[in-house]
């Protein structure tokens, strides 16, 4: 749904037509329209590609920065690994959404406001992650044996540790999607968010609060999507889990 709401929509997803104000749905709007008239579909498409984009962004920032500063502090130890941890683990005290409001209320109710603000909230997450996994691999033998051959501690990093990273990585990477799909939709049911007419899922659901009298569909199709979308997510996770840890594959086989 969203790499086809990027090439195609049946309607135009902000153009109004007010002689189908509040359609229900039918051969010509399959999942209605709103009060302005627009088709919702057309703008579950668009609001899926938006959502997806920033969920996809803010993983990305928070996985890329989180790793080199996992992997630094880990590697390192000493005092650095004192000072970044100390300051990773005052950002995870934090509520993720009440620390992300605060975030927006300084860079903005933004596209790029919100994929900074969530990336820094679930960087700290990936830090821990990072970091634990660091700390089991920085003994073992080979990492000893690239120190013996006069390897320099950024090839060892990113030679022997990082790879080593990638699974706990990817089963975290995928789970971060949906809190951040579902943090998006949050900050833009409470107007923090992509601002209208650009439509994403959150502010669907926002706008169709006065109207739940008169048009169910508006608050049914956008909610249904969400709900849609977080349990595929949870069961990639799943999937990607099952497959990734050795401990998980003994136990299904």
């Amino acid at each position: 749904m969203a790499v086809m709401g990027v090439v195609w929509t049946p309607y135009d997803p902000v153009a109004m037509n007010f002689t189908a104000r509040l359609a229900p749905p039918s051969w010509s709007h399959w999942l209605g329209t709103d009060e302005f008239g627009r088709d919702q579909l057309s703008r579950l498409m668009t609001g899926a590609a938006a959502s997806v984009k920033i969920s996809v962004l803010t993983v990305t920032l928070a996985i890329s920065a989180g790793t080199a500063i996992g992997i630094v502090s880990g590697f390192l130890r000493g005092w650095s690994d004192r000072i970044i941890m100390s300051l990773n683990d005052v950002l995870l005290a934090f509520p993720g959404l009440l620390f992300a409001l605060g975030l927006l209320a300084v860079l903005g109710a933004n596209e790029t406001g919100i994929i900074l603000a969530l990336g820094l909230v679930y960087m700290s997450s990936v830090v821990r992650v990072v970091r634990g996994t660091v700390l089991s691999l920085r003994e073992r033998e080979f990492v000893e044996a690239s120190h013996v051959m006069g390897n320099s501690l950024g090839y060892t990093m990113r030679r022997h540790i990082l790879p080593n990273c990638i699974a706990p990585l990817t089963v975290l990477a995928t789970s971060m999607c949906g809190w951040a799909l579902l943090a998006e939709s949050a900050l833009s049911f409470l107007g923090l968010g992509v601002a209208p007419p650009a439509p994403t899922w959150g502010n669907m659901l926002a706008g169709s609060r006065a109207f739940l009298d008169q048009a169910v569909w508006l608050v049914t199709f956008p909610g249904l999507t969400i709900s849609m979308a977080l349990l595929g997510i949870n069961l990639l996770g799943d999937a990607l889990r099952d497959r990734l840890d050795p401990r998980m594959r003994r136990r299904v086989l």
